[in-house]
């Protein structure tokens, strides 16, 4: 069993270490930046900036350490960077093997549909706990490295409840993957649309008459800096993530076995 998922996820290592030390890398160079800044009059750094941007990044906190590495790495890497990420791999997952035509021949072994979408889409957890794991661990040494000091439960929470975000991310890109014949065109569509996410929930979210369009942007359901300041987040928000996640799985696996290959 889980033959697809192996093979998918062996041609993933190389790219998951590649990604791994990239983060890791600005990481470390965002923990000694923060030592740089120390004594910054934040007051009037936000002064300067448009409520819009103060409202996106989350960098009410820059002052803190946990506050820093939320808006620097996590609203940054994480909710942006890495959601494009997953979504635009997810969208190759389906529609890379039919532009190719190795649909067929997949079909033709004893695999179901279903079997094999699920497969597929099982073989991004690599990267998913790798960089979760792996990030985490160094950003903790790295901020015991410089004398500041982190709740490495509010590490841990803030990684693990990136889980669901980064699944609704992926799923997205799966639903797109079965709709369309091309990669590149369920890729480019995959990253549009958490990007649009992305600024709905952070820009027009934040516009009384437009507060209810927030709702719809996995974004809304996962803010890390409250995580790491204080440890702050609300179990039915990683909860709406699973479902959504489930049920947009569910929408791809109906659109996969409906769609003529």
């Amino acid at each position: 069993m889980f033959e697809t998922t192996r093979y998918e996820a062996s041609r993933r290592v190389r790219g998951t270490a590649i990604l791994t030390i990239a983060i890791s890398l600005y990481a470390a160079f965002i923990v000694w930046y923060f030592t740089v800044l120390e004594g910054v009059d934040y007051e009037a750094v936000f002064e300067s900036m448009p409520p819009a941007m103060i409202e996106a990044f989350g960098i009410e906190a820059l002052a803190t350490i946990g506050g820093f590495l939320g808006t620097q790495i996590y609203n940054f890497v994480w909710l942006l960077g890495l959601g494009l990420y997953f979504a635009y791999a997810a969208g190759g997952l389906i529609a890379g093997d039919i532009e190719h035509e190795r649909m067929d021949l997949l079909l033709s072994f004893p695999v179901s549909r279903s079997r094999l979408l699920v497969e597929k889409t099982l073989s991004l957890l690599l990267p998913l706990v790798t960089l979760n794991v792996v990030v985490g661990a160094v950003i903790y040494v790295l901020v015991q490295a410089i004398g500041e000091s982190i709740d490495p439960m509010y590490l841990v929470l803030a990684h693990a409840l990136s889980i669901p975000y980064l699944l609704v991310c992926i799923a997205i890109g799966v639903v797109l993957s079965v709709l369309v014949d091309r990669a590149a065109i369920a890729e480019r569509a995959a990253i549009g649309l958490i990007f649009v996410l992305f600024l709905v929930e952070s820009v027009v979210g934040g516009a009384s008459e437009f507060e209810w369009i927030q709702y719809i942007s996995p974004t809304y359901y996962y803010d890390p800096t409250p995580i790491l300041i204080d440890g702050s987040y609300e179990l039915l928000d990683t909860g709406v993530l699973l479902v959504a996640f489930v049920v947009l799985l569910l929408i791809s696996q109906v659109l996969f076995q409906r769609r003529d290959i």
